[in-house]
């Protein structure tokens, strides 16, 4: 089976075209823990699969590495882009991409007729409880208290194609991160689990971002977190409409209209065969 590995901002992927092969989508997320595994195969955060669609230029599937199907990926969603642009399978540089998470507009920018950076409609995404979903009888969750394990934290949450959790910090710290991450994610209070973003405002115009993602663990970056990260702090008016955001592996472009916009880059690895 023939594959690409990507990564956008150090979030890697390994990505196939599922419509030459033979495997039944129920069997995408066993695929997924097998090819992820970064001691036994290729190793990625997920597995993107292309498929055909009805309602758009193209369908991605997405399964994190523990094989559990996930709804979005902002990192993911540009990286399935340039496979499918650089491959000649949708070769327009706006194209629609069908998702768990509805129809995702992406507007492709290239250097030497190679995708480079790519442009994502994410969408508006929602503040409501129940969308996330949480159990509590509060309609937002926004600056709301948690005690997790010893401590005391002010979070907010919203769904961003899947659930985020933004809390503030001073510093960002990877011990925090895995000492509370993993308990946020796994708290009873979020009935799906929940990606944790840890975020430092620099300036209005620039916030800093580790994420704890649900289903993998610490990434390198997360771009639904990563923009959840500004709409939540844009809410609060702690940040302004356009806004930078960095994490370890580098930075995208989030702009606040009507939609959402992400702009970063993805970037192909290498590529061979697989043996499944």
């Amino acid at each position: 089976m023939k594959f690409w590995k990507l990564h956008g901002i150090g979030n890697d992927f390994i990505a196939i075209d599922g419509r030459i092969h033979n495997i039944e989508n129920s069997n995408y997320g066993k695929l997924a823990q097998k090819v992820c595994h970064r001691r036994f195969s290729v190793g990625a955060d997920g597995l993107l699969v292309v498929k055909s669609s009805n309602n758009a230029d193209i369908e991605m599937l997405y399964y994190n590495s523990d094989g559990s199907r996930a709804s979005m990926c902002g990192n993911g969603i540009r990286c399935f882009a340039k496979f499918v642009y650089d491959n000649n399978i949708v070769k327009k540089e706006m194209f629609e991409i069908d998702t768990l998470d509805g129809i995702k507009i992406v507007e492709i920018n290239t250097i030497f007729e190679k995708a480079n950076s790519i442009k994502v409609n994410m969408g508006k995404g929602s503040f409501f409880s129940k969308d996330i979903p949480i159990d509590t009888d509060k309609e937002i969750f926004i600056n709301e208290s948690i005690t997790i394990i010893d401590k005391e934290l002010k979070i907010s949450s919203m769904l961003m194609g899947v659930p985020h959790t933004v809390i503030l910090v001073d510093n960002l710290n990877l011990n925090q991160i895995y000492k509370y991450g993993k308990e946020i994610e796994k708290n009873k209070i979020f009935l799906n689990g929940t990606n944790v973003n840890f975020v430092k405002i620099e300036d209005r115009s620039n916030i800093s971002v580790y994420t704890w993602e649900r289903g993998c663990g610490y990434t390198l970056g997360c771009g639904t977190g990563m923009t959840a990260s500004a709409i939540i702090l844009n809410y609060l008016k702690m940040v302004d409409k356009s806004v930078n955001v960095t994490s370890q592996g580098g930075t995208v472009k989030i702009d606040i209209e009507d939609f959402v916009y992400m702009t970063g880059p993805a970037v192909k690895i290498c590529e061979g065969i697989l043996e499944v």
